[in-house]
């Protein structure tokens, strides 16, 4: 494969592949940031590909109080899912389950798009008929009661059919450790884009995966072109100076934000060099057979 060098680190001359999905937000307050965190870590759990977790799903930016509804810290949690119908039942129980249950939380839209998707308007359900509908500033919210007081949910959030799933780096380093610090700083650069998140813990993936398996139950298998321990018994895409990679993958608001965020990733990676982070750069992809979103890597480049 070509490649193109800056800094000493070594661009592979490829693309990621990413395909469209739908997505949503919401706006997550609670009294404190430790509890905004709890409610919106746990919401976003078991959350980290589609093929087993149903959604992808992760925090895209802490709020201050003087930029949520309510006046109290937030944060807006995005979800990604393929259908419309899958992203509000895993809204709905994420929500329901996570944000509902903790502590002096609230919850509001945070995505205005064409389509609506149900919140508190499922949610009210559970007030057992003593939740109070109230409309304020041209919007819809429920109150329920709850042993704390109430839980305010505005009744319905936005969807975008416009998101986009999949963009990913691979980080092609000569121990754990540099591969490790490489993928730090490049997940902490790529989380600050708005409009993004990382759905892997941490925003790092070692089990990077291949479609298919020699099992037929299997849908996804282990990418063993990219594992250091198969080299030689395998067609590997490794040299012999790779010990690790890892991977991170990206989901977007937008094209435009899956694209900067890829950008901030290779402008830190390169800024970081190969004796302290990632020998070489590349992507995973498929072709370009499956989907319609293609990130090639040199034309990202700082």
């Amino acid at each position: 494969m070509r490649s193109v060098t800056v800094n000493g680190v070594e661009i592979d001359e490829t693309f990621a592949e990413a395909f469209g999905m739908r997505a949503t937000a919401i706006v997550v307050t609670a009294p404190t940031r430790k509890w905004v965190l709890e409610a919106a870590r746990s919401m976003t759990g078991f959350a980290t590909s589609v093929i087993g977790c149903g959604c992808e799903a992760g925090i895209d930016v802490e709020l201050p109080p003087s930029e949520t509804p309510d006046g109290r810290p937030g944060c807006r949690v995005m979800l990604f899912a393929v259908s419309t119908d899958e992203l509000q039942k895993q809204l709905l129980k994420r929500v329901g389950q996570c944000v509902l249950t903790s502590p002096g939380s609230a919850c509001f839209a945070g995505l205005d798009g064409p389509e609506p998707l149900k919140l508190g308007s499922s949610l009210r359900y559970f007030g057992d008929g003593w939740q109070i509908s109230k409309k304020f500033g041209g919007r819809h919210y429920w109150r329920i009661p709850v042993m704390d007081g109430e839980f305010v949910c505005e009744a319905a959030t936005g969807l975008t059919k416009k998101a986009v799933g999949g963009g990913n780096l691979l980080l092609l380093a000569g121990s754990n450790e540099q591969a490790l610090v490489a993928a730090e700083a490049a997940a902490e650069a790529m989380g600050k884009v708005p409009g993004v998140i990382l759905p892997f813990p941490g925003g790092v993936v070692r089990s990077g995966s291949k479609v298919g398996s020699k099992y037929k139950s299997v849908v996804a298998s282990t990418n063993e072109a990219y594992a250091p321990t198969l080299r030689g018994r395998v067609d590997s895409a490794l040299g012999a100076e790779i010990n690790a990679v890892l991977e991170i993958v990206i989901d977007g608001e937008t094209d435009t934000a899956v694209a900067a965020a890829m950008k901030a990733g290779l402008e830190t990676l390169i800024g970081l060099g190969p004796e302290r982070g990632a020998a070489r750069i590349s992507a995973g992809n498929y072709g370009g057979k499956l989907g319609k979103f293609h990130y090639h890597l040199k034309e990202l480049l700082p």
